[in-house]
């Protein structure tokens, strides 16, 4: 029998406030000492009373908007109480049945066919304190408490089972991952764990409507982990039917070395919360005008700038999606683009020429220096000046490569680089033939071969130009001197 697989994603993302969620503790602690921005509110301690962080709300509302989600006339904050060591209290505070965004969608494209991922719920609740487990010298395994996570905004993002395959989920957090930094709500940094997903995974008969028992796994901490897990989860859960065994729902955790899940508690329902309204917090009214406020602010969002990008500046679709995918980069693109007022046939051209170097020589550069736009020293005007080299013949494109390499990490312009280093394309016809002369001259045996039909005796003669002029000549009246000179030798 066929099965098919139902795929839900619950992804919990840090919000970029300055403070906690319901304290004035500041809210970046990724590089303090453990226990150190903490205070009696997040630590649980005894009759203290939380204050709503206005800023998450917004920030909440901002996405809910940005997902085409309904924004709620009326919130409320709920108790979520269940055990656990890095929950002091014994409960969060979290949002049921009223959150802050509800029903909307998220389209992602399949192989050019879109298809529409329905969001459940945005809303919003304090992180919890983080467990670091250790084991000791004599082999004793022992956890640790940090308590600086705990309060934190966190913003969860549900979506409905609408994906199919491991990949739509990938295409789907990439998305979310895109927007979320689009809009500026959240660093969305998945190694520092600001941008975490738990994957709902079931398996069905093909055809059939009713869902499986449901299993949720945990502990993933990058696209391809989550990827990976799915694939593991989705064969795990086939196997188990095709052996007449049963799915339990349960709780698994992904081990990301052994490329495995492991169970680690049964599936937990609502009911097991036991939620029931936050006494402290009495529930919250959005005003209309808020929310056309927050929606008047939003910024262009990736797929309408991918949408522009193929319209105004023609690139192809795969470029357009490559350079809107970071918002940075794509601002990037438009700071040079922005160098020359150009139009129409000029203007494509030229956008397409900025889009090869970015996504190639700049994008090998940045992953190898692990950079990102706001490190680079060079100036976008940089980009614009060595692409007019080279369409000049000024520079052929190997000798343009190395002076990128050189403005990326010196932030020097490349007439300037190109001066210093005697890096110029030799274009005068008389000295380009005096380098072919002499090629000829001392090769030969290579002559011979090219004259008795050996056409790749042509190529290690445009080599032994190259040699000669340093790699400065123009590779192409090198070869046009060369077939002319050899041509004549051979009448």
């Amino acid at each position: 029998m066929n099965y098919n697989s139902v795929i839900g994603l619950e992804v919990h993302s840090q919000l970029m406030t300055e403070s906690k969620m319901f304290c004035n503790c500041k809210a970046n602690y990724q590089d303090s000492s453990p226990n150190t921005t903490v205070c009696e509110v997040c630590m649980g301690m005894p009759g203290v009373l939380p204050v709503v962080n206005r800023k998450a709300i917004e920030f909440v509302i901002a996405t809910g908007l940005a997902l085409g989600c309904t924004i709620a006339e009326l919130t409320k904050f709920d108790r979520k109480n269940y055990p656990y060591p890095d929950l002091m209290k014994g409960y969060q505070i979290s949002q049921y049945d009223q959150p802050i965004a509800s029903e909307g969608c998220l389209t992602i494209d399949i192989d050019g066919k879109m298809k529409n991922v329905g969001i459940t719920r945005v809303h919003l609740e304090e992180d919890v304190a983080k467990l670091i487990h250790r084991t000791a010298s004599d082999g004793e395994s022992y956890s640790l408490l940090d308590v600086n996570r705990a309060g934190v905004a966190l913003m969860e993002i549900v979506s409905e089972p609408d994906m199919a395959t491991p990949e739509e989920a990938r295409l789907y957090l990439a998305k979310l991952h895109s927007i979320l930094r689009y809009i500026g709500v959240s660093t969305a940094n998945m190694e520092e764990g600001s941008f975490r997903c738990d994957a709902n995974i079931s398996i069905r008969p093909s055809g059939s409507t009713e869902l499986g028992p449901r299993v949720e796994v945990k502990n993933m901490n990058s696209f391809r982990s989550v990827y990976s897990a799915l694939e593991y989860e989705i064969d795990r859960q086939k196997r188990l039917v095709s052996d007449g065994q049963r799915i339990i729902q349960e709780t698994r955790g992904w081990v990301d070395d052994r490329g495995v899940t492991v169970s680690q508690r049964t599936k937990e329902y609502a009911s097991d919360y036991r939620y029931f309204p936050e006494p402290d917090i009495p529930p919250l009214s959005i005003k209309l005008s808020l929310v056309n406020h927050i929606k008047a602010s939003l910024p262009e969002l990736p797929h309408d700038r991918e949408a522009r990008f193929v319209q105004e500046y023609g690139l192809p679709a795969y470029d357009s999606g490559l350079l809107t995918s970071s918002k940075s980069e794509a601002d990037f693109f438009e700071s040079i683009m922005s160098v020359k007022n150009l139009e129409g046939k000029a203007k494509k051209e030229f956008a397409k020429s900025v889009s090869n170097w970015m996504l190639g020589e700049l994008a090998r550069l940045v992953n190898a220096t692990n950079t990102t736009v706001s490190d680079f020293c060079f100036k976008p005007e940089h980009i614009a000046e060595l692409i007019d080299l080279v369409d000049s013949k000024t520079l052929n494109l190997g000798m343009a490569k190395v002076i990128f390499e050189q403005m990326f990490h010196t932030g020097d312009n490349p007439a300037k680089i190109a001066e210093e280093q005697g890096i110029i394309q030799i274009t005068d016809v008389e000295v380009v033939q005096l380098a072919v002369d002499e090629a000829i001259d001392t090769n030969s045996g290579a002559v011979n071969d090219y004259l008795s039909g050996k056409g790749s005796a042509l190529g290690f003669l445009v080599g032994q130009v190259m040699k000669i002029t340093n790699g400065n000549a123009d590779p192409k009246l090198v070869t046009k001197q060369l077939k002319d000179k050899l041509d004549s030798i051979g009448k």
